[in-house]
């Protein structure tokens, strides 16, 4: 099954979106980054918006990323752009946001950025 689409993945919360594909695709996610990191264990930001089902994401993919031995440092509630910017300012390997933006409430999603603060190349993502 094919989990990302043109922008992350997004699916409904808690009922697709579930805290255990979450806590999988952060681990997969450290273990990639970490075999292109410089520095071994990744440094890893996560902001999300305000969607309720955010702080169960949230806490999903601080559990997978830290099972891999990732630094992760969570931002709160701050908008797409922003941790964008902060990825790069802060240099940190990769950040993610919890995020669905146009979709119904009732969805949330994953959005992975690269240290450069873009979205993260196609080939690792597939990785």
């Amino acid at each position: 099954m094919k989990y990302f689409g043109t922008d992350g993945i997004r699916r409904i919360a808690n009922t697709e979106l579930t805290p255990d594909l979450v806590y999988k695709v952060a681990k997969a996610g450290a273990y990639v980054l970490a075999k292109h990191s410089k520095n071994g264990a990744p440094t890893i930001l996560i902001g999300r918006d305000t969607r309720i089902s955010g702080t169960l994401i949230e806490s999903a993919m601080t559990a997978g990323f830290l099972s891999y031995g990732a630094n992760v440092k969570l931002l709160g509630v701050v908008p797409t752009p922003g941790v964008a910017y902060l990825t790069k300012k802060l240099k940190a390997d990769a950040s993610v946001v919890i995020s669905a933006s146009h979709n119904k409430y009732d969805f949330n999603g994953i959005k992975y950025f690269s240290n450069k603060g873009m979205k993260i190349p196609d080939s690792l993502e597939e990785e």
